[in-house]
């Protein structure tokens, strides 16, 4: 063979390697497995040296930057050099109040530089912080305090979260047996006065690996929240894949983290730890505001940021200014971003990437989108033809009732039967024994009832995510509902997500909320879409237009029966839709009010049968349906 005829059966085998590649994405499936496995064995040999406490992490990458400024804030910038010596005058600080290692201390507080201080703080001792969502009070507020078992809350000098804890003082300091220090003028004072040097290193070394680096509480939309414990193992395995999939530059001239997302929930805090303690700069805004983000942005020089829920698209709701791209972020990570937002958002503002992903609290199923063109936009992850075939019998997707919950399974077999993934269903993740999932932070009733067993062999057990989801053939996969959103109505399966996305693509519309709400009468739920409408279009919006709209876009039976306008979105703190207050009103005049305080103005509107368009819903409506006078 000649030199030629060599050259081009190399260049045919490249091109054929490089279009296999391409098709089925071989060497981003290799690098991702390969990124997790150095992970793994990063922390292992941590262990074996008896650190594998990321309080060792943070302080290589200060020894490494010691000068450079790793935090910004609107009240102030700190080295290093100066966050380790802070960290450790928590430490003393925290030791002096009788804080052993082992334990939790609550932290109750907005996003601030001494949340980040007292955490690492906490590490440095062999402890961690309980992230409490401060908006919680009365009886939410006890239970998470409760199984907390800390004996020291942090409070923050904000009035109303003065005010929530006054609330429930007696109990807390009576009952749980609590110290509530509140972080005023004095308390920061007072640390100022305790030593920088580092407290005796055995509290730090040899942590057990499912001690919790952070404890984070689920949403508690569909019950209590859930205590879940983000553990040591789990943050500095997880350090080297997140580095590999997120592509940030570390040092004095890489990129700089803009959160204003909560950071007692795990995707504001842990994006920020995580950037801290890899030698990427953060900067902390204290709350999510339209009018003070990019300013934000611009004047900590952010180059990525971090999103939760629905704040991308009061971001996009905004008059359009001179100064949308007038900005460095060249990547925004987070969770949520709605499919109808996220090309909008994106051209108008000028980010060219996104990184959406998808992960519960517990973190048994996760998923990852590193987006940067048209293939997977509005996608919440993508696997690859490797990935796919080692995980085709660990994530399972099957049917569930939508009613009770309880997945389907044959009458006669008493097994489930498993959709196929581009039909989707609700995710099953198959574990080999119950400690598989560390279940929740002292609730074991509650863990329990995330195992299902017996699901398509005698004896098998899996993990319920309370999630549905839907992969396409390529890879691609999209969030379809959580369960208990889904309802069924015409004897059809709805799910509230997609429904919405549809509605929220209408003009006018700035938020779409769809949920199910019983009606006299009738089986199952009828549909109904509270609507935010943006500024410029209320008092001349169109429902006769949507009505002819849903109709064309959506199936007859998903179409919303109501609507309700509201003027303040429902969401929980986290900036995530809030269906349940909604769903338990629903559309009786007498209920109105009774959970969504602000809700009491509020208009209705319905689409009945005999009407081309949604018209005014009223008491006499209400009246008919009851007396069974209308049939939807």
């Amino acid at each position: 063979m000649n030199i030629g005829s060599i050259a081009t059966n190399i260049a045919g085998a490249i091109t054929l390697a490089a279009y296999l590649n391409a098709k089925f994405h071989i060497a981003k499936d290799v690098h991702n497995l390969l990124s997790i496995k150095q992970g793994e064995r990063e922390y292992a040999r941590a262990v074996r040296n008896g650190r594998g406490n990321p309080w060792f992490i943070f302080t290589e990458t200060v020894n490494k930057y010691p000068d450079m400024v790793c935090i910004w804030s609107r009240e102030g910038t700190y080295t290093y050099r100066q966050v380790r010596d802070l960290a450790c005058q928590y430490a003393h600080l925290f030791l002096s109040m009788g804080v052993k290692r082992g334990d939790l201390v609550g932290l109750y507080l907005q996003n601030c530089p001494e949340f980040l201080f007292a955490w690492l703080g906490l590490w440095s001792i062999g402890c961690a912080p309980a992230a409490i969502n401060y908006h919680l009070a009365d009886d939410a507020l006890l239970h998470c305090l409760k199984i907390s078992g800390t004996r020291l809350l942090l409070v923050d000098n904000d009035a109303e979260c003065r005010e929530r804890i006054e609330a429930s003082r007696a109990i807390l300091e009576g009952e749980l047996g609590m110290e509530l220090v509140l972080m005023d003028s004095v308390f920061c004072s007072s640390v100022s006065t305790y030593p920088a040097t580092f407290p005796p290193m055995e509290y730090a070394l040899n942590m057990e690996s499912g001690f919790p680096a952070i404890l984070i509480y689920t949403s508690g939309t569909t019950g209590k929240p859930k205590g879940c414990a983000f553990t040591m193992s789990r943050f500095y395995a997880g350090k080297h894949p997140r580095r590999h999939s997120t592509g940030d530059r570390e040092g004095p001239d890489g990129d700089r983290w803009y959160c204003a997302m909560p950071m007692y929930h795990g995707t504001g805090g842990l994006s920020l730890m995580f950037a801290l303690c890899s030698g990427v700069g953060i900067a902390i805004g204290r709350k999510f505001s339209v009018r003070n983000f990019w300013r934000d942005i611009r004047d900590s020089d952010s180059t990525y940021f971090v999103y939760v829920g629905e704040a991308a698209r009061y971001l996009l709701a905004a008059p359009p200014s001179p100064d949308d791209r007038n900005h460095r972020v060249r990547c925004m990570y987070g969770n949520g971003l709605r499919p109808d937002v996220w090309d909008r958002f994106r051209d108008r503002f000028g980010v060219p990437e996104v990184m959406e992903f998808f992960n519960s609290t517990e973190g048994m199923f996760s998923l990852y989108n590193h987006n940067n063109g048209p293939f997977t936009t509005s996608s919440v992850g993508h696997h690859g033809a490797l990935s796919r075939v080692l995980l085709r019998n660990v994530f399972v997707p099957v049917e569930v009732d939508p009613v009770t919950g309880d997945i389907i399974r044959d009458p006669r077999t008493g097994f489930a039967t498993r959709s196929s993934y581009k039909k989707g269903g609700e995710m099953l993740v198959a574990i080999p024994n119950e400690a598989a999932f560390q279940g929740y932070w002292r609730d074991s009733e509650a863990t329990a009832k995330k195992f299902v067993r017996d699901v398509f062999r005698t004896g098998d057990l899996y993990y319920r995510t309370g999630d549905a989801l839907r992969r396409q053939d390529d890879g691609r996969w999209y969030f379809v509902d959580r369960l208990g959103d889904t309802f069924r109505w015409k004897s059809e399966n709805v799910a509230t997500a997609e429904v919405a996305e549809v509605i929220g693509c209408f003009p006018g519309i700035q938020e779409a909320n769809v949920y199910g709400v019983k009606v006299p009468n009738h089986e199952g739920r009828a549909g109904c879409a509270a609507l935010m409408l943006s500024p410029d279009a209320k008092g001349t919006f169109d429902f006769k237009a949507l009505a002819e709209y849903t109709r064309a876009k959506l199936p007859k039976y998903a179409v919303p029966v109501f609507l309700r306008v509201i003027e303040s979105p429902v969401h929980i703190g986290n900036h995530k839709q809030n269906k349940v207050p909604l769903r338990e009103e629903g559309v009786d005049p007498e209920k109105v009010g009774t959970k969504v305080s602000e809700g009491m103005r509020d208009r209705f509107l319905w689409l009945p049968p005999w009407e081309e368009g949604y018209v005014e819903f009223n008491k006499a409506d209400w009246s008919n349906l009851t007396g069974g006078g209308a049939r939807l």
